[in-house]
């Protein structure tokens, strides 16, 4: 539809300025970007037998060294169950460690090894790469609204979280 709004569509996505053409076009958009955006790490991971699940792990264990599973488990969204193949595999592999909380001792704090750093330092050094070069085509002006407009997609529990790790950027 040429004014953007679609059938029965009421409230805020209303006054939407963007066609379904455009908004489909940017859907795409986000999935030809993701694929690039993972395929190098995809690579990387593949050399140690490990896949995405593993990277986001590591990724995430590495921004609060310490975090415990449960609150991993709150980040990723992911089933205990499958969150404890992925930590069983990074800890044997000797990428992770595993310490028992001081204050609750059913607790599992969770650290990157140096191996672990150094995995985690490839995969985002790969990311910030494409990220930087990206970044630097677009502009400074783009950089700003491309950030709001992830930032507008996501739920509000994953915002909340997206929130504490914006707070601790230096």
């Amino acid at each position: 539809m040429a004014d953007g709004k679609s059938g029965g569509n009421t409230g805020s996505e209303s006054l939407l300025f963007l066609t379904d053409e455009q908004l489909r076009k940017g859907i795409e958009a986000m999935f030809f970007a993701y694929r690039g955006f993972t395929q190098d790490p995809d690579r990387i991971l593949e050399q140690h037998g490990y896949g995405r699940a593993h990277h986001r792990a590591v990724h995430f264990i590495n921004r609060t060294p310490g975090t415990t599973v449960n609150n991993l488990l709150n980040i990723l969204g992911v089933t205990k169950q499958s969150l404890n193949r992925v930590l069983r595999a990074l800890i044997e592999d000797g990428l992770v460690e595993s310490r028992v909380g001081k204050r609750d001792k059913r607790e599992r704090h969770l650290y990157l090894t140096e191996t672990g750093k150094l995995l985690e330092a490839e995969l985002s050094e790969a990311q910030r790469g494409r990220m930087r070069a990206a970044y630097r085509e677009a502009g400074h002006e783009a950089v700003g609204g491309f950030r709001k407009v992830l930032e507008a997609m996501m739920d509000p529990d994953q915002r909340a979280y997206f929130d504490a790790f914006k707070e601790g950027e230096s």
